[in-house]
């Protein structure tokens, strides 16, 4: 088949395609009751700390999460609304396929989209140059699209060719003017598939498919062309050297087309991409086709036969995706939107709050040891005077009840700082115990004898460790129970973003099953 026939078949092909919207109401549908509940769940404030006084640092930054959560779902629902000029676009287009063109600077793409243009226009078919203007499509008879050596295009231009196919060269993804970046992003959602040009200069330098990315998550086929697949070498043209123009062999494309079809795809596998949306890369020479005139050997020697059979595969593919494309909109604005927003916000505090909630668990014990230090180094220099006071009387219990004043008094001063920022009293623990068989000696005779301080000594310490040891732990319950309360609502907000990222990802992948590519 010549290159002429190719061109007439995919031309043909074309224009009899119907590009008709599949019926994916039912997955905008449970696509919006998605981003409902997810709302509904973030509004409601999912964290819960009772027990931590608002200005302890674990309520201020629940606090924080709260207010992000907030924040995120009122500019969720400004950025949903702004989805219906993106699906205007889209259905304005939508009896089209529409390519888009991407390439860095000298990659050729004004110069393959107006020698397309000119096939088609030798066809007969009608072709219409576009530019945008104040956020219209305003047409441009008779214009070309600008070409030059650096194309440096700084407008949103394309073409439509026939009834049924757009090219949009775009001047880059992230090099758009900032007055038409907001129309790039619509062009760049609204396109079913991708050219990506690279040139046979310096073929597939795959970090440029960085930029990318996004559309390739998105489900869009992929097409590599590799332009000016040419050089020049010197001739003899009647008895002068000149410089002529030749195709690269077939050799030399197969091996550059092999190595970039490689490298694209480890790329893709990189960026979590099924390397599958990649196609078969295909060499093209624009300057040589057009020399002298493209007859069908110059078309077929310039690689014009293999890039209208490479189209005619990414139309089918990128029929599959149109026929979804309105679900698609919506999918991309919770994914890209609402979940990465999560993901670049909330998701950093929530991890810095279990973080934090991990170190105060580890610090009760410390506030614990700090407690129990204090109010023993108040009250232990104060027995020996407490024990003379009492040694004629030889009351062992009224020395017990006086250290039990002592102990009370400096556990409700040392308390309040041991458990700043949490809620309630410090719990206290039952009456100091000296035993009921305790026996002290006692020293002289008569009214002379008095208490030996010595082992009542030893048995008040004993008594005062274990009573602020147990008070200490039952001041110190409440706090645990606050935490364990935050932690537990943190893990379950946790666990329903989790099964709310899950159940996008069934809404995905069932769209995505349900339209096969045409072929």
């Amino acid at each position: 088949m010549s290159g002429l026939d190719h061109e007439q078949q995919f031309m043909a092909g074309i224009e009899a395609l119907q590009w008709e919207a599949g019926d994916v109401q039912a997955t905008v549908q449970a696509l919006d009751d998605w981003l409902d509940r997810l709302n509904a769940l973030l509004l409601a404030g999912p964290l819960r700390w009772p027990g931590l006084q608002d200005g302890h640092a674990l309520a201020a930054a629940a606090q924080a999460v709260h207010a992000r959560l907030q924040q995120d779902v009122t500019d969720w629902h400004g950025r949903r609304q702004d989805l219906g000029a993106t699906q205007a676009l889209a259905e304005l287009l939508g009896h089209s396929a529409i390519f888009l063109v991407f390439g860095k600077f000298n990659a050729g793409k004004s110069s393959l989209c107006n020698f397309v243009a000119d096939r088609f226009a030798a066809r007969g078919h009608a072709v219409e140059y576009f530019c945008i203007e104040a956020g219209r499509m305003v047409a441009l008879p008779g214009a070309r699209l600008q070409e030059g050596s650096t194309e440096t295009t700084a407008t949103l231009q394309g073409v439509r060719l026939g009834r049924k196919l757009v090219l949009f060269d775009t001047p880059g993804l992230h090099s758009a003017t900032p007055q038409n970046a907001a129309l790039t992003q619509r062009f760049t959602d609204s396109a079913d598939a991708v050219l990506w040009l690279t040139s046979s200069a310096s073929p597939g330098q795959v970090q440029e498919l960085d930029e990318l990315a996004r559309e390739l998550h998105r489900g869009k086929p992929l097409q590599p062309v590799l332009t000016r697949s040419d050089f020049f070498e010197e001739d003899e043209v009647a008895g002068e050297i000149v410089r002529v123009l030749r195709n690269k062999t077939p050799g030399n494309r197969a091996l550059q087309e092999a190595d970039v079809r490689q490298r694209g795809r480890d790329k893709l596998a990189q960026l979590g991409v099924p390397p599958a949306l990649l196609l078969a890369p295909v060499s093209v020479s624009v300057y040589a086709a057009r020399a002298p005139q493209p007859t069908a050997q110059a078309l077929g020697a310039a690689g014009f036969d293999r890039l209208w059979t490479a189209l005619q595969q990414i139309v089918g593919q990128a029929q599959g995706y149109k026929q979804r494309k309105a679900a698609e909109i919506v999918l991309h604005h919770a994914e890209e939107c609402v979940l990465q927003s999560l993901e670049r916000g909330a998701a950093p505090l929530l991890a810095a709050l279990q973080q934090a909630i991990a170190a105060e668990r580890a610090g009760l014990a410390g506030r614990q040891a700090a407690l129990i230090t204090q109010v023993w180094r108040s009250v232990i220099p104060a027995l020996p005077e407490l024990l003379e006071r009492h040694a004629e009387s030889g009351d062992a219990r009224a020395v017990c009840a006086q250290a039990q004043c002592l102990l009370e008094a400096a556990f409700a001063q040392a308390a309040p700082r041991a458990l700043a920022g949490y809620g309630g009293a410090a719990a206290l623990a039952a009456p100091l115990q000296l035993g009921e068989n305790a026996r002290y000696e006692r020293i002289g005779e008569g009214r002379a004898a008095v208490i030996d301080p010595t082992p009542l000594h030893a048995a008040l310490e004993q008594a005062i460790h274990a009573w602020l040891s147990e008070s200490a732990a039952q001041a110190l319950q409440p706090c645990q129970f606050a935490l364990d309360a935050l932690e537990a609502s943190l893990q379950k907000l946790q666990a329903d973003l989790d099964a709310r990222r899950a159940a996008l990802a069934t809404i995905k992948a069932r769209l995505r099953s349900s339209t096969q590519p045409a072929h």
